[in-house]
């Protein structure tokens, strides 16, 4: 056995004659002048969420289980060490005020992109109603959006039975002309979890559903590439938003929503996977951990693991 020794708690280790990084040291404080492949932007709030939730814990929990895993690939024989990820930290919420939280996102990601020094970005929830002013500055930037959601849930609900809340988000965009119904695919829809009114307001507005029958008949692979090739003939970006709770219970126990029949970890890894192979995919949130409840942070280190496969491409 090799012997090594640990410079601090989750930093790298030493070994004879090799140098061992661990993910969270590619992650570097923005500063001005700086410039790295990817940008990532903390957005800690849950209060908006339907079920009782500590999603806003999210973010600190996930950058610190980047440190469980090294930066090489043996499977692509490839050592990531000298990638930079940009981490603007993490965007100042209100306890109470839900709408002026959701516009300090608004502002805080739209700045982000303004900065003008990466290529991809991700952001880290929250619930998964931080994807309605994440996803909005991006509009903004960018222009015509296209959408991935990894959803067990539609999240069309109404603003009407109250509020924004973390149900609410495609429809709020859809609504505000932030994004076209044929340019969201909603991939793992999951029997017995939504209401028949969003089902039917989701093919009203044109958008693509894929139930998980549709994902076992047809393969989750299959689907990611033929929806991916066409949004990137008919949008100036694609955004993919990976609510966890899409995620089997079984693999992903610390989503508020959780539920059996889900896709598994690996179906989410390998269709992230395929989908960093299109160059008009910029920007991820990952949205819906609840670490209070992740037993040995099992939801939390299949979160990094998404997203290492969005960075290391």
């Amino acid at each position: 056995m090799r012997k090594f020794t640990y410079l601090q708690p989750g930093k790298s280790a030493i070994f004879k004659d090799q140098y061992v990084t661990k993910v969270n040291e590619c992650l570097v404080p923005y500063s001005q002048g700086m410039t790295a492949e990817i940008g990532l932007i903390g957005l800690p709030f849950s209060k908006s969420s339907i079920s009782l939730s500590q999603a806003e814990d999210a973010p600190k929990v996930i950058r610190g289980c980047l440190g469980s895993y090294s930066t090489y690939s043996g499977e692509r024989e490839k050592d990531f060490n000298e990638q930079l990820i940009l981490d603007y930290g993490d965007v100042l919420t209100h306890p109470t005020d839900i709408d002026g939280t959701l516009e300090r996102i608004f502002i805080s990601v739209k700045e982000m992109i303004h900065t003008k020094v990466c290529d991809r970005y991700i952001m880290l929830g929250g619930d998964h109603g931080v994807s309605y002013p994440s996803i909005r500055a991006f509009h903004e930037a960018f222009g015509r959006i296209g959408v991935i959601q990894w959803d067990a849930h539609h999240d069309v609900r109404n603003l009407e039975d109250g509020g924004r809340t973390n149900g609410t988000p495609f429809r709020s965009l859809i609504e505000g002309g932030y994004l076209k119904g044929e340019d969201l695919v909603q991939i793992g829809i999951r029997d017995f979890s939504n209401a028949k009114i969003y089902h039917e307001y989701a093919k009203e507005k044109g958008i693509t559903v894929y139930t998980m029958n549709d994902v076992e008949l047809t393969g989750i692979q299959k689907i990611v590439e033929q929806e991916l090739e066409r949004l990137s003939q008919q949008v100036d970006i694609i955004y993919l938003s990976v609510d966890m709770d899409v995620v089997d219970q079984a693999f992903a126990p610390a989503c508020p929503a959780i539920g059996p029949g889900g896709i598994t970890s690996r179906e989410l890894l390998s269709s992230i996977s395929t989908a960093m192979k299109y160059k008009k995919v910029k920007a991820m949130d990952i949205v819906e951990i609840d670490p209070s409840k992740d037993i040995r942070e099992m939801t939390s280190k299949l979160a990094a693991h998404v997203m290492m496969r969005f960075m290391f491409v």
